[in-house]
């Protein structure tokens, strides 16, 4: 998780807030993680995007890309 939260920053510049999806598929890995896309004041304006990350077995990322943005405050609707 570590190395794909590096990655992510690397390839984006972005502050990489927490990790809130760790799936595994029939090619790899699937890892969601919530960055900061621009610091607010106050913190809870903060706009965050989620970005989908897809691995291969082993670990590494072979793509990315923003699923979603939200103000931080903002609350996230339950996924079913």
């Amino acid at each position: 998780i570590q190395k794909v939260r590096s990655d992510l920053h690397s390839l984006t510049g972005l502050e990489v807030s927490s990790t809130v999806r760790v799936a595994r598929d029939e090619d790899g890995w699937l890892v969601s993680m919530e960055v900061i896309e621009k610091h607010s004041i106050p913190d809870g304006m903060d706009v965050l995007a989620t970005y989908e990350t897809k691995l291969d077995s082993d670990g590494n990322m072979l793509e990315f890309k923003r699923i979603k943005m939200r103000k931080r405050i903002d609350m996230e609707e339950p996924e079913e």
